[in-house]
């Protein structure tokens, strides 16, 4: 690939997906792309057939009606067929706009009707059940595609159309028009709209974010160079693809340094397909990280005595030198030794249970990930970095050098990015990945990027003396409380779920006396302690509320509550009050985004009295709740919750500078 001294691709050479991914397809045509594991095995295409997928898709597109400016939505599980969806779109002209698979039909609804979507890729019957409902309501969705032909025998919709009869028709027309392919691709500029993706809309309706291939791919490719990235690359593909993440690492920089991408069998077999594949570059948001910490102290915890004293031995070795050893400071000779012992008995095997045994670059963005999880991996050999990025930026705003590698920092500002405080202490940014706009929304753009190309982030931080910034929480959720003590909401939840016992934690007391949380247990770590111990439960809101577990919860908050009191800062934070909810909080009730995100104002809105009852003098308190079941159905779910109070430190005196 033509290009500068960094890696970055020539001007208006090779500026857009569809060029690229030909470039691939003669550079290194017999290497594997893309994966796909089916049946229990892996199918492989190389970037030559997937060169021919995508002509032969973009061709049957343009046969079926798609034009240049046209909006496709593409929705499912990852899939190779959905990624040449992406690219075959791109090459005419069209413009893709992932949609988050596990949305409710009414969810989608307002992406496509905002988008003007005509087309829809969907990649199995479930997918194209919500398109049809959508479809009846809105009258610009005019075809939709799908991928997956089982349970599809019995749909006789004109509109409708499997992808390979799509394909066979694009054949067709490739024929009967040559050059045509070749046209359409030339056509395309790195200004040209790459791709829509909308917000996961923690504070209102989703905004549609407008990223160029200039912003994407100039992104990609300096992230390529800061990591050295290359094409031997293996990359195991499962966040959703309506997720910039997902399109940034699983698709841009696949298709700028060549690397393969892997997609797992099924959302349920990503763990096994994980250790199966050996990722060597791999990206998880803190969520996937807690859960598997959560997997490991549960599995140790129904290991025998012997196993579990060498395990806790080790990791607190681990603990002590074990990211040193990763970043090649000092450490005495005595721990080295103990250390490689460590790594022969207990970390190894633990890396390759996880399947992290071939990782050489591991990332984590989307939300802070607490301290302590974070020092686990490195501590065991998993070189896991943090970035801080947006979909606003195309990813990337800092990035950790190596050996700067900080648990409390995101690093510094990735190539090529500007980063600034402004006077209300909020991050700002400019960048050449900055998004061109919100889609038909002038006013919310202009109000998230000036004139001169800077972005609000909306998050509070500061630049450190070593030059990285610390992200504090959102400009908006950090707080005060009412005797001036720093309230970080987000800092305190995340020090919360470091715990195996706690799933989720919601933080309040801006404008209060004293800091008070909502817990949610993790259910397959507390269940598991429930078994072990012979406690007999009926359901989630049973074992949320066994004697117990708030006793576990409680020496958890209270174990917190003495970090906290180390630092000067956040002692303020400390947890007075909590309670355990009597459900799970859950992206089908409101509660979160469909990326895993609390919307912490609906959630204070909808649990008011929750939120009253814990600034008052109560020990118990009654909720009513409505819920939505697993097979969809509504109901209300009411509960009888205990308020109880955690024990709170003494400040530690502030650290006072050397003479």
């Amino acid at each position: 690939m033509s290009g500068d001294a960094q890696g970055r691709p020539a001007p208006g050479s090779l500026d857009t997906f569809p060029k690229l991914c030909a470039d691939q397809a003669v550079k290194n045509g017999n290497r594997p792309a893309i994966r796909e594991k089916d049946f229990g095995i892996w199918q492989s295409w190389t970037w030559a057939q997937v060169a021919a997928e995508v002509r032969a898709l973009a061709c049957g597109l343009a046969a079926l009606g798609l034009k240049r400016g046209d909006k496709i939505a593409i929705v499912g599980d990852n899939r190779p067929r959905l990624y040449w969806t992406m690219t075959a779109a791109q090459a005419i002209g069209a413009i893709p706009v992932p949609l988050y698979q596990d949305s409710v039909a009414k969810e989608m609804a307002f992406v496509i009707d905002h988008a003007e979507v005509r087309f829809a890729m969907a990649e199995d019957q479930e997918q194209v059940d919500k398109m049809i409902e959508i479809r009846s309501h809105d009258g610009k969705l005019d075809q939709i595609i799908y991928d997956n032909i089982r349970g599809m025998r019995h749909y006789s919709h004109d509109f409708l159309h499997s992808f390979a009869d799509v394909q066979a028709a694009g054949r067709d027309y490739d024929a009967a028009h040559p050059g045509f392919y070749e046209v359409e691709v030339a056509k395309g500029a790195g200004a040209d709209t790459a791709i829509i993706l909308y917000t996961s809309g923690t504070t209102g309706q989703p905004k549609g974010v407008v990223l160029s291939f200039d912003n994407l791919i100039r992104t990609a490719a300096n992230g390529i160079a800061f990591d050295h990235l290359r094409r031997d690359e293996e990359v195991l593909a499962y966040l959703p693809m309506a997720w910039v993440g997902d399109h940034l690492f699983s698709f841009s920089q696949s298709y700028i340094a060549g690397f393969c991408v892997s997609c797992p069998e099924s959302s349920d077999t990503v763990m096994h397909d994980l250790r199966e594949l050996g990722p060597t570059y791999f990206f998880a948001p803190p969520r996937i990280f807690e859960n598997i910490l959560t997997t490991v102290m549960i599995r140790m915890e129904d290991a025998g005595w012997v196993k579990r004293r060498m395990f806790h031995y080790f990791m607190d070795l681990a603990k002590r030198c074990g990211g040193d050893i990763l970043d090649g400071k000092p450490v005495p000779l005595a721990d080295r030794l103990r250390y490689a012992l460590g790594n022969i008995l207990t970390y190894g095997p633990l890396r390759n249970t996880l399947g992290f045994s071939r990782v050489r670059l591991a990332y984590t963005a989307g939300e802070a990930i607490g301290p302590e999880i974070f020092g686990f991996y490195r501590s065991i050999g998993v070189n896991l970095k943090q970035l801080y990025g947006s979909t606003e930026a195309s990813v990337y705003i800092t990035m950790q050098p190596d050996g700067e590698i900080l648990p409390d920092t995101v690093g510094r500002p990735a190539p090529e990015v500007e980063i600034k405080i402004a006077d209300s202490g909020e991050v700002m940014f400019r960048s050449p990945g900055v998004f061109v706009e919100y889609y038909k929304s002038a006013e919310a753009t202009a109000a998230t990027k000036t004139a001169d190309g800077w972005v609000h982030t909306g998050d509070a931080g500061y630049i450190t003396e070593q030059g990285h910034l610390k992200i504090i929480d959102r400009a908006k959720d950090v707080g005060h409380l009412n005797n001036g003590a720093l309230l970080a909401p987000k800092y305190v939840e995340n020090k919360l779920k470091f715990f195996p016992e706690i799933k989720e934690a919601v933080a309040y007391g801006h404008q209060r006396d004293y800091c008070a949380v909502f817990i949610n247990i993790d259910l397959a770590a507390v269940g598991s302690w429930a078994e072990r111990n012979n406690i007999a439960y009926a359901s989630y809101q049973e074992l949320a509320a066994h004697p117990k577990v708030l006793a576990t919860i409680k020496e958890r908050i209270e174990a917190v509550n003495r970090d906290l009191s180390e630092d000067p800062k956040l002692a303020g934070s400390q947890i007075q009050r909590f309670l355990v909810l009597h459900k799970e909080l859950d992206a089908d009730d409101g509660e979160l985004t469909r990326t895993r995100k609390v919307r912490r104002s609906f959630v204070a809105d909808k649990y008011k009295p929750l939120v009253e009852a814990l600034y008052s003098t109560l020990d118990h308190t009654h909720i009513e709740t409505e819920m939505t079941f697993e097979d969809g159905r509504q109901g209300v779910i009411a509960a009888d919750l205990q308020i109880l109070s955690a024990e709170t430190y003494s400040a530690a005196p502030p650290l006072k500078a050397a003479s």
